[in-house]
């Protein structure tokens, strides 16, 4: 059985199809110690390597791709591996055979709440990929004032120092002092997006929970640590929200 280079690469997470086009171009994927070329086809017996790293090949027909939520807990890197020894999400994901997990996203270090792996890298980057405008909603508890101009800001749009950055909705959950809680929502996955836009408001974010991606909603019943699979119904869901 043989496939094309960027697709195989791709479904197996590294990076978009248009990511390993860019990487074949600028000379980093070798094929049998020869570079690889636009369009190539390989087969499983192939060594292939990225950036001179030999990876392992599993070519396969297509098929459904599983996907596993995680409730993330506070203190662990979205990371495979991590320099400074903390924990991360991946060491308490199920092995799988012939395959890897992939992570949908990532969340701060801080932060807790619901993660998405999948088996399937284009799954991956389209949920992923800013051009699908794939909604995030966070429970956060803020420290200090919030005024209505505060929130009309939020829901306008500030500069961040990466660019403009908004909140496509908010819902003042309730609570007083320092425990009162909003529900966010933002369209984007930057780095620590979230409690930068809050702090453009002279406030503090205390406590961050990720409770929805998509059309997937973190279970009330869920507590940090656990995993689970989705169903047939739910991966159905999310890949139709990219069509949306």
């Amino acid at each position: 059985m043989t496939d094309r280079i960027h697709k195989v690469l791709a479904n197996a997470g590294y990076g978009s199809r248009r990511d390993i086009e860019t990487l074949i171009r600028n000379g980093k994927i070798s094929v049998n110690g020869k570079l690889a070329v636009l369009g190539q086809c390989i087969e499983e017996k192939d060594r292939v390597s990225i950036n001179s790293r030999l990876i392992r090949l599993h070519l396969q027909r297509k098929h459904k791709p599983k996907v596993l939520a995680y409730y993330k807990q506070a203190g662990e890197v979205c990371t495979r591996r991590d320099e400074k020894g903390r924990d991360t999400v991946f060491k308490n994901l199920p092995r799988l055979r012939n395959s890897r997990w992939i992570n949908i996203g990532r969340l701060d270090l801080n932060t807790t709440g619901l993660l998405l792996f999948t088996t399937d890298g284009e799954l991956a980057n389209q949920l992923m990929h800013p051009s699908n405008q794939i909604e995030r909603e966070y429970a956060v508890r803020i420290l200090g004032q919030i005024t209505k101009e505060n929130i009309h800001a939020l829901l306008n749009g500030v500069e961040l120092e990466d660019g403009f950055a908004k909140f496509t909705d908010i819902v003042d959950s309730g609570g007083m002092g320092a425990n009162h809680w909003y529900h966010v929502v933002v369209m984007e996955g930057r780095n620590k997006e979230v409690r930068r836009l809050w702090e453009s408001q002279g406030v503090q974010v205390t406590r961050l929970i990720r409770t929805r991606f998509g059309s997937y909603i973190l279970p009330r019943k869920k507590r940090t640590g656990q995993f689970w699979r989705l169903d047939d119904k739910e991966i159905k869901s999310l890949q139709d929200s990219i069509l949306s």
